[in-house]
């Protein structure tokens, strides 16, 4: 990072942004002209929620059983608690049993689901599409995955689509648009999102939290907010919980029995260099195989940037396991061919990009970009990037120790609704979600169908062994 960055700070717009949301406003010097630049409004939400380091604990209203037992899905106030049993069943039974239970415990998941899957690849190619090329790239990737989940995605999408084939806007899904719900971030990429872990002498326990802001594409009316879901993958030692949206296989956030906690955050390919799927592998799929198998962070973290040349997009992943705390920022070939970018296991101790500023001990930060020093810059001229990571430095230098209580107080500060400035809890805010090492549970925010709202509920959905 360079001096562009710190330009970049100093526009009106997001000197406002960073100065707003913390409370009272200061003057900031730019030695233009006689006066300094003034903040002339609060972004703060200055209603105290009242938050404590306990989740609340939902009953369901319903659930439902597939004739096999092999998928339950328990309806809950704000979320779908599902469990997927690979103990008693193959792979496409569990699929096909999970696609016979979703319209039994919500009959308006296609009319909700596959218009919103327009909505994605209508906006990955400019408004127009063409049915074959989307086609070509799915199933691309779709073969490339291992054959344990395309078996289970076959078990899903032969059940959900009853026969029907192609790309058809109808509002029932055929057996192509449910593969295509399983690599949105792969192919389609609605992610943006944020992460932060404590631990040491910044948490109240001394053990570590990690919290991570999921930004999604929610849909024009938050259909996405009608279908949160925390899925419960019962496979022995390789059993896995992923926080996510209901019928989605790949991993979006999740935890698996051993309590490493890994989630995908948006980086991006820098635009010169292009989109290429031939020969490349499902990064999210991978993620969940990796969770699978291995059982500490460093393992999954090394994994996944092993395999990062072989990926679609550029991506960071927070990973965490109570012990350590990394961001895998994967490059994928073309880009670290190109020289622009390059794969790396980042932790609390790398050296980060010039420039940037990371004041915090106990603590690692991650936004929409590489942020190892010398590696690929996504903050240069990304004022919500800039941003973002300032606020998290600045929020973090506030508290000397964190409670539950004051991640989630942090977290939730600024008012959601206003565009004005550059939220890290914003509008397209879909899942607030904070694993507590030290109760060895998960917590979780949901945006439901209204949208994203100030003081959020946090819910406890569990443990994760």
């Amino acid at each position: 990072m360079n001096k562009k960055i710190i330009s970049m700070v100093l526009a009106g717009s997001v000197l406002i942004g960073m100065t707003g949301c913390t409370g009272a406003a200061t003057q900031v010097e730019l030695g233009i002209g006689e006066s300094p630049l003034v903040p002339v409004d609060n972004y703060n939400n200055n209603v105290d929620a009242g938050y404590t380091d306990a989740g609340v604990i939902e009953e369901p209203v319903a659930t439902y059983v597939s004739d096999d037992g092999l998928c339950t899905i328990s309806v809950m106030p704000d979320y779908f608690d599902i469990t997927l049993d690979y103990e008693n069943g193959s792979r496409y039974d569990v699929g096909a049993a999970y696609g016979r239970t979703i319209p039994q415990a919500m009959p308006e998941y296609e009319s909700i689901m596959e218009p919103y899957l327009y909505g994605n690849i209508r906006g990955m190619y400019g408004g127009t599409y063409s049915a074959e090329a989307v086609e070509d790239r799915v199933m691309e990737l779709y073969g490339s995955m291992r054959e344990e989940f395309r078996e289970e995605i076959d078990g899903l999408a032969t059940t959900l689509s009853q026969g029907r084939h192609g790309y058809v806007e109808d509002g029932l899904f055929s057996y192509e648009e449910v593969v295509t719900m399983q690599m949105i971030p792969d192919a389609l990429r609605p992610t943006a999102c944020s992460a932060l872990t404590l631990w040491g002498d910044r948490t109240e326990t001394g053990e570590m939290m990690a919290l991570r802001n999921l930004e999604w594409n929610l849909g024009n009316d938050y259909q996405m907010g009608m279908l949160n879901s925390v899925t419960h993958m019962r496979n022995g030692d390789r059993s896995v919980t992923a926080i996510a949206i209901m019928g989605l296989l790949d991993i979006i956030s999740a935890v698996n029995d051993d309590g490493v906690f890994a989630a995908i955050l948006d980086v991006g390919t820098p635009t010169e260099e292009r989109f290429i799927y031939e020969g490349r592998k499902c990064y999210t799929m991978e993620l969940r195989y990796a969770l699978e198998e291995f059982t500490t962070a460093r393992e999954v973290g090394e994994f996944m940037v092993g395999e990062s040349a072989e990926f679609t997009w550029c991506h960071n992943l927070t990973i965490t396991d109570g012990n350590e705390a990394f961001c895998a920022e994967d490059c994928v070939a073309q880009v670290a061919e190109a020289g622009l970018g390059f794969s790396n296991l980042r932790d609390a101790d790398t050296p980060i990009l010039e420039g940037l500023s990371w004041d915090n001990t106990d603590s690692l930060c991650i936004v929409n970009s590489f942020t190892t020093a010398g590696n690929q810059d996504s903050f240069t001229n990304v004022p919500n990037n800039i941003v973002r990571f300032a606020k998290y430095n600045e929020w973090v230098s506030e508290i000397d120790v964190f409670s539950v209580a004051d991640l989630k107080t942090m977290i939730t500060q600024e008012i959601v609704e206003q565009y004005d400035v550059e939220n890290v809890h914003s509008m397209g805010t879909s899942q607030l979600i904070i694993v507590d090492y030290a109760a060895g549970n998960i917590q979780v925010a949901f945006t439901g169908g209204e949208g994203p709202v100030d003081n959020p509920v946090f819910v406890d959905v569990g443990s994760y062994n």
